[in-house]
């Protein structure tokens, strides 16, 4: 089952620091098979309030989100990220195809 890097970033310094961490980060996901799946976009809100930026990342599993969240070439440029915004980020397992709401309940 895919596992995900989620962030939501506040108060993004959009200077020299996040565009280097933007021309960086795409290596550092393609050895762990990651790829962005949300990024950027405008969230049409339909309830409660939003704000700052979502970016999900997929990865063929949690163990390859956690191996490239720890590798040297991440870790390298986590810097440039926390340096210039606020937020969280968190790595969490996805759910199998046939996943139903209920499954929670087990």
């Amino acid at each position: 089952m895919a596992g995900y890097a989620i962030a939501h970033l506040h108060d993004v310094d959009p200077g020299p620091g996040i565009v280097e961490y933007l021309e960086r980060i795409d290596a550092t996901l393609e050895p762990y098979g990651g790829r962005f799946i949300i990024h950027g976009a405008k969230p049409d809100v339909r309830e409660g309030d939003w704000s700052g930026d979502l970016i999900v990342i997929e990865f063929p599993d949690l163990q390859a989100a956690q191996a490239w969240y720890g590798s040297a070439a991440y870790r390298e440029i986590i810097p440039l990220r926390a340096d210039n915004s606020r937020g969280v980020l968190l790595l969490i397992d996805g759910v199998d195809r046939d996943h139903r709401a209920t499954d929670v309940l087990a």
